[in-house]
């Protein structure tokens, strides 16, 4: 069995849904498709829940009302039938019942919960009216039902299992079977999701859950490149790469695939293929455990950086003082990106502010720490990169006219970063591309 997991731009139109149904009929092997929202809904979504927090229901309203006329539009391409018109308007009907009722209801985090759920629940419903509409024979199964995460929000991946696992054979006739990305129910059973991108995790974690022979992600890319085509003018995609490689890219900055997505089907051993659903014939990009070669694969940045330097003559020979800096960060739940070190200071990135006011209070008796905003991490990503025979060489090489606050080097054998200001991200992207990949 095989996952396909296919993102809002591959659904987020009528002809998009019928080419994607296309591509899951031709498959052999019995298979999931794991689809997110339709591209603008999440966002619509967030807009309207935010809108409805602040007291804003009048402009909630009016934002229902716009996203409801695009799905009607959208349903009115889709199908052509009457029935599966009838039953794809049905399906809106009762969502945006839903959205309305709301409005007349006390808010709540867990409320907002469930607007966001709303995206996920519309397009797997609405594919589902057009499979059944081509007759394609298939069944949906909600995620709702099997995917969940405990009071960490981690996923629980054993009983993801045994719940995914009790479900399928309750269809034993079918080899198609269509499901949620994002969504999930936490510990309390109410509706709940894995953050922004979790639609790959959703994939990811059911490729696990069913031990699959590969988990598919389609994109409108035709796999990892080894620059950000978004930026830069010429760039290539990456035939193979390692677990390793793909998580430092994900987690610095390529915009292709979600940071967590990669360590369940890291963990179980799934290989992961990156593919474009404009491109099917593409050969994309396939992650495994074997990284393929040696050396530079890519390069990725990562915005919105915040860099922390603390400074304290009291660091000198003084052993416990990173560890006593690290329980701040700790405390307040913030992972630290990069971190760099000397006699009498540390300095340090995160890229999540909501406790920094918090943090900076606590890192005070500790010395005088400055703070630098809006900067960005440029992570040069390959295999074993640490050991590659002139490889600072070339990449400071390829630096000019822009300072380097921080390097970040050896802490894992496949990725080198740098901090600069934001405003020299594309410029650096731009000549790394140049200097370490001859692309110009």
């Amino acid at each position: 069995m095989k996952v396909m997991k296919f993102g809002g731009t591959s659904v987020g139109k009528p002809e998009r849904m019928h080419h994607i149904a296309g591509l899951v009929t031709k498959e052999t092997e019995p298979t999931i498709v794991v689809l997110s929202a339709l591209s603008g809904s999440t966002n619509a979504l967030v807009e309207i829940a935010e809108n409805i927090a602040k007291g804003d229901r009048g402009v909630a309203k009016q934002l229902i009302d716009k996203l409801e006329a695009h799905y009607q539009q959208f349903i009115s391409e889709l199908v052509k039938k009457p029935a599966a018109t009838e039953k794809a308007k049905s399906i809106i009907a009762e969502h945006f019942e839903f959205l309305n009722i709301i409005l007349k209801i006390s808010f709540s985090e867990a409320l907002s919960k469930d607007i966001l759920a709303q995206g996920e629940l519309l397009s797997t419903k609405l594919f589902s009216v057009y499979l059944e509409e081509q007759e394609i024979a298939h069944a949906l199964i909600p995620a709702l039902e099997f995917m969940t995460i405990d009071s960490y929000d981690e996923p629980q991946i054993g009983s993801i299992k045994v719940k995914l696992s009790q479900i399928i054979k309750q269809h034993a006739d079918k080899t198609l079977f269509v499901t949620q990305g994002y969504i999930s129910r936490n510990a309390r059973g109410e509706v709940d999701n894995l953050k922004r991108g979790g639609s790959d995790y959703s994939a990811s974690l059911i490729a696990a859950a069913i031990n699959a022979t590969v988990c598919e992600i389609w994109t409108d890319i035709d796999g990892m490149h080894n620059n950000d085509p978004r930026i830069v003018n010429k760039t290539l995609p990456i035939t193979q790469m390692s677990f390793d490689e793909a998580a430092e890219l994900a987690y610095f900055g390529a915009k292709i695939l979600h940071p967590a997505s990669i360590w369940p089907a890291q963990q179980y051993k799934i290989p992961v293929k990156l593919l474009n659903t404009m491109q099917p014939e593409a050969k994309g990009t396939l992650v495994v455990e074997e990284a393929g070669s040696v050396g530079v694969k890519a390069v990725a940045a990562k915005d919105n950086i915040i860099a922390i330097r603390i400074k304290s003559s009291r660091m000198l020979l003084a052993y416990g003082f990173l560890r006593k800096i690290f329980e701040v960060f700790e405390k307040y739940r913030t992972p630290i990106d990069m971190i760099t070190t000397s006699e009498v200071a540390v300095s340090l990135t995160i890229d999540n502010p909501i406790f920094l006011k918090e943090i900076l209070r606590e890192l005070e008796p500790f010395g005088t720490t400055e703070v630098d905003y809006n900067q960005a991490i440029i992570s040069v990503v390959g295999n074993e990169i640490s050991q590659t025979t002139d490889i600072i060489r070339k990449l400071f090489g390829s630096i000019v006219n822009i300072p380097i606050r921080m390097v970040s080097y050896g802490g894992s054998p496949h990725n080198i970063s740098l901090l600069t200001d934001a405003e020299h991200k594309i410029q650096l992207l731009q000549q790394l591309n140049k200097g370490m990949f001859g692309l110009d």
